[in-house]
């Protein structure tokens, strides 16, 4: 494999501007000139490609994407953190908790299903060779075998166990279908990643220059001649004492006989209007909502129109029965695995009061509490 294409992606990295090459070094006192070069794609060169491709060690595949590095990105950008926060708890709020599965249990599973594309589940028998317990086992460390063989749980070495092979048939796995490949799925809302790294590199580059006290973006151009070349030291001393804790200060500059324009102050460039901060949050915002398919309200978001978003209600309703049951459906597969009802669902009250999203994602009269509640008990 080659560079790792998400690496140094975590909560706080560090930022670099690109490369300054100096085009002429004059001595002191001279003029110089910087140029830049071109902007590039850290997923430049064919490297993401490469990472979708399927590789084994002879014992184990290995996943398309680092499944370190999509732990890191979890909370990149709180729309990527809230929206999968908002799927996973209206999963685990219908969620009938079993004597097999337990709602601790499935939520780690829910929660590793929908931001690693993948989710696993150990069957735990008991004395009669039946499930006892779904126990979550964490996606970040299980590895699909090449052979006949069970599962292997890998381990980073920081004190956790280094690698175990569970018994052929122990694990079952949920994934998120890949186009690429059918060992491992990938997370559909991979296709924001970069919007939320983009939108995390706004946040920091913002911290960065509040706290860097960066707002003397300007040139102080003074061509009247200063009283002695002490009085402009002192002048550039405080111009670079002009950041960092007490920025805000006023600089009084004296200078007799001089001319209306003799000093002049030429912003480099508005930053405060010019940086493209909300611009650029704002859209990577949309596109993380766009790829999660969340509507804005149902996370938080203020409205910038006068008219809104509309009613939560509404929009939670059909939020519920186009996005939730789809995902409740493929979930309810484990059934099958284990060969006993363990996951089970309660349906969905409707904002209207009068109607009901069954699990398969239909739409019901509503009925009273104990006829639509299902048993709390597997068979």
């Amino acid at each position: 494999m080659t560079t790792d294409p998400m690496k140094g992606t975590d909560p706080m990295p560090e930022q670099t501007l690109p490369s300054a090459t100096r085009d002429d070094v004059s001595p002191a006192g001279g003029p110089m000139a910087f140029s830049f070069g071109d902007a590039e794609s850290v997923l430049d060169r064919r490297e993401l490609t490469e990472y979708f491709e399927i590789y084994h060690n002879g014992r184990w595949f290995e996943p398309p994407l680092p499944m370190d590095r999509l732990c890191q990105v979890f909370n990149m950008a709180p729309h990527h953190r809230s929206a999968i926060g908002l799927k996973v708890n209206l999963l685990t709020g219908h969620q009938v908790a079993t004597d097999q599965l337990s709602s601790d249990d499935f939520e780690r599973f829910a929660l590793d299903f929908i931001q690693m594309g993948n989710g696993y589940l150990e069957d735990i028998p008991n004395l009669r060779g039946r499930t006892a317990r779904a126990k979550h086992a964490p996606a970040r460390h299980m590895r699909a075998p090449k052979g006949e063989g069970g599962f292997f749980f890998v381990g980073t070495g920081l004190g956790i166990q280094q690698e175990h092979q569970f018994a052929p048939g122990a694990i079952f796995q949920l994934q998120q279908p890949d186009v690429a490949q059918e060992i491992y799925g990938l997370p559909e809302w991979l296709s924001a990643l970069q919007s939320g790294l983009l939108n995390e590199n706004a946040t920091l580059f913002r911290r960065r220059y509040y706290l860097n006290g960066a707002h003397a973006g300007f040139i102080l151009y003074v061509n009247d001649a200063f009283a002695d070349q002490e009085t402009a030291k002192k002048v550039a001393e405080r111009m670079k004492s002009a950041k960092g804790v007490g920025n805000f200060k006023n600089l009084f500059l004296y200078m007799p006989g001089g001319r209306k324009d003799g000093v002049q102050v030429l912003p480099i460039a508005d930053v405060a209007a010019k940086d493209e901060f909300s611009g650029v949050k704002n859209i990577s915002r949309d596109d993380m909502l766009a790829a999660h398919r969340v509507p804005p309200q149902l996370i938080g978001i203020v409205p910038t129109n006068t008219g809104g978003f509309g009613k939560v209600g509404e929009a939670l309703d059909t939020f519920y029965q186009i996005e939730i049951t789809p995902i409740m459906r493929r979930m309810r597969a484990m059934n099958d695995f284990f060969g006993a009802e363990i996951l089970r669902f309660d349906n969905y009250s409707c904002s209207d009061g009068q109607s009901e999203i069954t699990p398969e994602g239909k739409r019901v009269p509503r009925q009273d509490d104990a006829a639509s509640r299902t048993p709390n008990r597997a068979s």
